[in-house]
């Protein structure tokens, strides 16, 4: 919708009156357009998804994912109230929903991490909540089918990340393709999809993750590579300023599965350590590169780091974690 048409529609939906209003929009995403409408002193979010995505690649995918987002943080506020933003008006005939505007007291944990401020404390939490969604959802059925959505996670996921990285990779096409198949037939838990330091909003107080347009019951792995494989590119990024420190990343992935607990933990660990190897050449030379990694030497490290680990079929964490560490400290 154009800003008119936009104001036209809340105030059929009685979120604004007549009178004065300004719409501004937030920056940094890709896959929706979003603005805060704010009229006598009341603000909130407007959230619409887009049929193809803004990037550079040709990337496409449902709006019906708008609905998607919405019912994920109607589950997860019953779970965890604190931890999504609050829901003020959801249409399920328009790809748009409402939400609270959070302020500018919350910011993307992405702004300081890549500022450097390392704040293992915030590590912690992400991964502790993320281990949470994963346990609460663990297996229930009634979700399993609210939350069918691996044709959504696919279109946003398996084909720009892994697809698109195999075909771009020919050595390891083959096992990209065998992890895209064994994705798209997960079934475990509610995953949130991009969770990522981006998505995640902290202040003083609150600890708030956003946009859950990719969410899907499947293989809890992948949220964990996800948030880990962020971790390991900026401990990439400051490598000159903090040599080989990966502290973040080994917080974040003792934390998650710490919380799992043993049984959960034992299966899931050599699938993140899968995932996380892919994921990192996947922002690479995937449809949605890491934006502060440019060089060209720099790409050249992390794809002949990531390659060679999965070339070798190593899967081990701590032997991950040490070749990582002296590349860095060579780096």
């Amino acid at each position: 919708m154009t800003d008119r048409e936009l104001a036209l529609y809340l105030r059929e939906a009685k979120l604004l009156e007549s009178g004065t209003y300004e719409i501004t929009p937030l920056t940094g995403g890709v896959s929706s357009d979003i603005v805060v409408v704010e009229q006598g002193g009341r603000a909130f979010v407007v959230k619409q998804a887009l049929a193809k995505l803004k990037v550079a690649d040709d990337w496409f995918a449902d709006v019906g994912r708008n609905r998607v987002e919405y019912q994920a943080l109607q589950y997860c506020a019953g779970v965890m109230p604190t931890v999504v933003p609050r829901l003020l008006h959801v249409d399920p005939d328009v790809p748009l929903f409402v939400m609270e505007y959070l302020g500018q007291e919350c910011v993307a944990w992405k702004t300081p991490l890549v500022e450097g401020d390392l704040q293992p404390a915030i590590a912690s939490s992400s991964a502790e909540v993320l281990a949470q969604l994963h346990i609460h959802s663990w297996g229930d059925e009634d979700l399993q089918r609210r939350f069918d959505t691996r044709d959504n996670f696919r279109a946003l996921r398996i084909e720009p990340y892994l697809l698109t990285t195999g075909r771009r990779n020919p050595d390891l096409e083959a096992q990209f393709r065998e992890e895209a198949d064994r994705l798209y037939n997960s079934r475990q838990a509610l995953v949130h999809g991009d969770f990522s330091p981006k998505n995640i909003l902290v202040s003083s107080t609150r600890l708030v993750v956003i946009d859950w347009e990719v969410a899907w019951f499947g293989d809890p792995a992948f949220d964990a590579a996800f948030l880990l494989s962020h971790l390991y590119l900026n401990a990439f990024y400051h490598r000159r300023r903090f040599g080989g420190d990966i502290r973040l990343a080994r917080t974040a992935r003792t934390t998650y599965l710490d919380a799992l607990g043993k049984k959960r933990a034992g299966p899931v660990r050599e699938r993140v350590a899968r995932l996380l190897l892919m994921l990192l050449l996947a922002r690479i030379d995937g449809k949605s590169p890491v934006e502060y990694i440019t060089k060209e030497g720099d790409k050249a490290l992390l794809r002949g780091f990531a390659a060679g680990m999965l070339g070798e079929g190593c899967l081990d964490f701590e032997d991950i974690d040490r070749s990582y560490e002296q590349m860095l400290e060579k780096g």
